[in-house]
């Protein structure tokens, strides 16, 4: 059975302003490609935090039925939201430990519902540091930005 990986990344030109995402989605058999699969979009008035949020959640609308996956992420606003943050955010209805509404909490729920689905590892890379598949992601992002 292949492995999925969903390198993913958000790009914004202004912050908010312009903004775009990036995944590459790739299906690996014994550590080589099988297959590959880029998506990139963008909105007007976005934030970098949203474009970020918005290639996590479009690396899992778009696979075609529930998967094992590693989602490889060069934010940790996303890799810690996920795997630290969220569970107490929906069990205190969306709120920060300070009460306040979460930022995102959209996005945030959004991606909470499409992660029950899939069984994911989540991993944080540096990014801009030359790693292939983010740096791609970074493109697509930017692709996205400048399609708009």
């Amino acid at each position: 059975m292949p492995e999925i990986f969903a390198y993913t990344d958000g790009a914004c030109s202004g912050n908010p302003g312009p903004g775009g995402w990036g995944v590459i989605l790739q299906a690996k058999d014994d550590h080589n490609i099988i297959k590959e699969r880029e998506l990139y979009g963008g909105e007007l008035e976005t934030t970098n935090n949203r474009m970020e949020l918005m290639a996590a959640i479009s690396s899992l609308e778009n696979l075609e039925k529930p998967a094992k996956l590693t989602i490889i992420t060069d934010s940790n606003y996303v890799k810690g939201g996920v795997t630290d943050w969220i569970n107490n955010w929906k069990k205190n209805n969306w709120k920060t430990a300070t009460k306040k509404d979460v930022k995102n909490k959209d996005l945030w729920i959004e991606l909470y519902d499409l992660k029950s689905h899939h069984q994911i590892d989540w991993k944080w890379v540096k990014g801009h540091s030359g790693h292939r598949e983010n740096e791609i992601a970074d493109d697509l992002a930017n692709k996205g930005i400048d399609n708009l």
